[in-house]
């Protein structure tokens, strides 16, 4: 039994994607981000990458969909709101996460993801009648979602780590 918490949105009831187990943004004060943020959308029109989306009652949040996430900073910077950490703080604890949706689980070789992982996350590691199957080191994975948008079958998802359990993949 899953103790993943019920997202009770009628927007999410239709959609595969969760999105409130992906990080919000990085470096933000999860504790204090609804109640600080005044959904101005500076964010929004600061990111490089415009893969900050307003998502429910039009907080900003990170779609990996859209692509992946530099670390620049210039959310925070723009934010008129102490709703950051300073840049010296890890960005967040978000990982990547490979379903069984993978093609490499269905004996079909794409190394998609690892090649688009540029701290070298991702690996594959030979298997016995097989195709090689993904691999991610935890301690090398910044969050940073390059491996989401390219992958195919849309198996991985960057997930904020449930307290007390272990994402091995």
């Amino acid at each position: 039994m899953s103790h993943a918490p019920v997202n009770l949105s009628r927007r999410q009831l239709f959609t595969r994607r969760k999105m409130t187990d992906s990080p919000a943004l990085p470096w933000v004060k999860e504790a204090q981000f609804t109640d600080l943020c005044t959904q101005c959308g500076e964010c929004v029109k600061h990111c490089p990458t415009q893969i900050i989306r307003a998502s429910d009652g039009g907080f900003p949040r990170v779609d990996f969909q859209l692509g992946e996430c530099t670390f620049c900073y210039q959310c925070a910077d723009v934010c008129p709101e102490p709703l950051f950490l300073p840049k010296t703080e890890p960005a967040w604890q978000a990982k990547a996460a490979i379903s069984a949706s993978c093609l490499a689980t269905q004996n079909v070789d794409c190394r998609s993801c690892g090649d688009s992982c540029e701290p070298f996350a991702i690996s594959f590691k030979l298997a016995v009648g097989k195709v090689a199957q993904p691999q991610i080191d935890l301690n090398s994975c910044t969050g940073c979602g390059a491996c989401v948008s390219i992958c195919p079958t849309s198996a991985i998802s960057i997930n904020q780590p449930q307290l007390g359990s272990a994402n091995v993949t």
